[in-house]
C-alpha cells in the first residue's frame, strides 16, 4: 500500500505540473493544451527534459535555460504538494478496495478514490487562482458536479450504498443553499463562486457521511474567521477588503475528508457533550 501511494504521489506530481499551466492559463480564457508550455519572459518552448516535476526546477537552479530569468518557485512546490496530496488521499482510500468484500464493491471503491483524486487536484487549481484573483472560474467548478456525481453515483451503487447518492443530494443543496442565504443577505460579502463550489463540496462531503459535511462545513467558516482576523490584526487588510474564502473552504473539506471523526470527537468533548 506504501509502494503505490508513492508511485501515485509521483504521478500527482506530474498532474502539479498540469495544474501549472491550468493555474496560469484559466483565469486568462486561455486554452490549457495549446500552445505548448514556454517560458514567460523569452517565450522559448520548454523542453521535455525542463519539465520533469520538481527535478528539473531544481537543475536548472530556478531559472530558465534559454534566457536564464527566474522561474518562480511556486512551480515546483504546486507539484511536490500535488504529489504529497495524492499520495495522501490513496492511503485514505487504498484500504477501502482493498478490503471490499466483492470485486463489484472493490470497482466502486475505486471509483471513488478516482473522484477525490480529481477532487484534490481541483481544489490545488482552485485554491490559486482564488488566493490570486479572488475568482473561482466557472471551467473548474461547474465540471466537477457532472464528473463528482457520475462517479459517486456509480460507486455508492457498486459497493451497495444507494443511501450515499442521498446524503450526497442533501449535502449539495444544503452546503450551496448555506452558502446562496449567506451572499443574498449581504451582496458582496459571499461571491456566487463561493455559492457554486459549496455545492460541490457538499456533494463530495456528504457522499462519505453527516459528521463529514458537518465538519466541513464549520471548519471552513472556522479557518475563514480566523484568517481574517489574523490579517486585520497586521493590518493586511481592512474591514472593507474582500478576503477569498475559497482556500478555506477547500481546506475545511479536506479537513473532514481525512479527520472528521477526530474533530467531531474533540470538539462534543470540548463542550462536554462527550
Amino acid at each position: 500500500m506504501i509502494g503505490l501511494a508513492a508511485a501515485g504521489g509521483l504521478f500527482g506530481t506530474l498532474i502539479g505540473s498540469f495544474l501549472n499551466v491550468v493555474v496560469h492559463r484559466v483565469p486568462l480564457r486561455r486554452s490549457i493544451v495549446s500552445p505548448p508550455s514556454s517560458c514567460p519572459a523569452c517565450g522559448s518552448p520548454i523542453r521535455p527534459v525542463d519539465n520533469i516535476p520538481v527535478v528539473s526546477w531544481l537543475m536548472l537552479r530556478g531559472r530558465c535555460r534559454s534566457c536564464h530569468e527566474p522561474i518562480s518557485a511556486r512551480y515546483p512546490l504546486v507539484e511536490a504538494v500535488t504529489g504529497v496530496v495524492f499520495a495522501a488521499v490513496l492511503l485514505r482510500f487504498l484500504p477501502s478496495i482493498v478490503g471490499a468484500p466483492s470485486v463489484a464493491a472493490a470497482a466502486g471503491a475505486a471509483l471513488a478514490l478516482v473522484a477525490f483524486l480529481y477532487l484534490s487536484a481541483i481544489s490545488t487549481a482552485l485554491a490559486l487562482i482564488d488566493l490570486a484573483t479572488k475568482r473561482l472560474p466557472n471551467p473548474i467548478v461547474l465540471p466537477a458536479y457532472l464528473v463528482g456525481a457520475v462517479l459517486l453515483t456509480a460507486a455508492a451503487l457498486l459497493q451497495g450504498d444507494p443511501a450515499a447518492l442521498g446524503r450526497g443530494a442533501i449535502g449539495a443543496v444544503a452546503l450551496g443553499g448555506l452558502y446562496l442565504l449567506l451572499a443574498l443577505a449581504k451582496p458582496g460579502g459571499m461571491g456566487m463562486g463561493d455559492v457554486k463550489l459549496a455545492g460541490v463540496l457538499g456533494l463530495f462531503l456528504g457522499w462519505l457521511g453527516w459528521t463529514e459535511l458537518a465538519v466541513g462545513g464549520m471548519a471552513a467558516f472556522l479557518l475563514g474567521g480566523v484568517v481574517a482576523l489574523a490579517l486585520l490584526a497586521a493590518r493586511r487588510v481592512s474591514r472593507s477588503s474582500g478576503i477569498p474564502f475559497g482556500p478555506w473552504m477547500l481546506l475545511g473539506a479536506w479537513i473532514a475528508i481525512f479527520a472528521a471523526h477526530p474533530v467531531a470527537s474533540a470538539y462534543l468533548r470540548l463542550v462536554g457533550l462527550t
